[in-house]
């Protein structure tokens, strides 16, 4: 694998209940980049941030991934985290009887480096509730039960910030987000970049939450294929243009990958 790659995924195929969702997937976000993954509705992107996190719903059928130098395809996702990965859920949890704080402090037990005393921890979750304009009465809150989206999204910056990952795969962060939103989970992006130098990977098919940050290097899928890559001029591109041109060319390629196929069994 690539010496400069943090994260190094190679001819990834992947399937969910015996359907093929990935196809041979190739992507490196090297240290300190932040990268986008971007594509229509169904591409499989979200597939892709869960398969690198380990969910288990998902079965890796052939190639691998690599974390921080470390293959990891076979490692539990308790044990990805604990090595620096960060999954951000479209859908964040609600955990009814467990108040933010408790999670908060829970998620950092255990972690070289994040230890912290009662007083401490309190000190510092307040310090990032202020960074992130969250009333710190949120921390008493059962988790996630009668936050609105915007709130959920705000709690899952305020974890990002407390757990420093070296790599954060944001999913669909700005789905169903108002402009003041959008604009606190930003500031908690560039806050996590600047305090840790740390690598994210923004899913997305939306250009919206990507005109408040420095993206280094753009991805495409169609259809569990990864079928273009660029530097962020591709990015005002796709918000021109969208994503039709991909998909017909993936679907032309697949046309003639067929017929090829058709013609050797002939």
């Amino acid at each position: 694998m690539p010496d400069t790659a943090l994260l190094h995924v190679e001819n990834l195929t992947a399937s969910v209940e015996e359907k093929t969702i990935l196809h041979q997937v190739n992507l490196d976000v090297p240290a300190g980049e932040t990268h986008v993954l971007m594509g229509p509705n169904g591409a499989g992107k979200s597939t892709l941030g869960h398969l690198v996190m380990g969910d288990p719903v998902y079965t890796v059928n052939d190639g691998r991934i690599f974390f921080d130098g470390e293959d990891v395809t076979d490692l539990t996702t308790d044990k990805r985290s604990r090595a620096g990965l960060f999954l951000s859920f479209q859908a964040p949890v609600e955990i009814p009887g467990v108040p933010l704080s408790s999670f908060l402090r829970a998620s950092i037990a255990g972690r070289s480096g994040l230890e912290m005393k009662g007083k401490e921890f309190r000190r510092r979750v307040k310090e990032l509730a202020a960074e992130l304009d969250m009333d710190t009465a949120y921390l008493n809150r059962e988790l996630g039960v009668g936050f609105s989206g915007g709130e959920k999204k705000k709690v899952e910056m305020l974890q990002l910030l407390l757990l420093q990952p070296k790599l954060a795969i944001l999913d669909e962060t700005d789905s169903g987000l108002d402009v003041d939103a959008l604009s606190v989970v930003s500031r908690g992006m560039d806050a996590y970049r600047k305090s840790c130098n740390g690598s994210m990977l923004i899913i997305t098919h939306n250009t919206r939450i990507l005109e408040h940050l420095d993206v280094d290097r753009v991805h495409v899928m169609v259809k569990g294929h990864i079928v273009r890559e660029d530097d962020a001029s591709l990015i005002p591109w796709i918000d021109k243009n969208g994503f039709e041109t991909f998909e017909r060319e993936a679907a032309e390629q697949r046309a003639q990958a067929e017929a090829a196929a058709a013609e050797q069994q002939a």
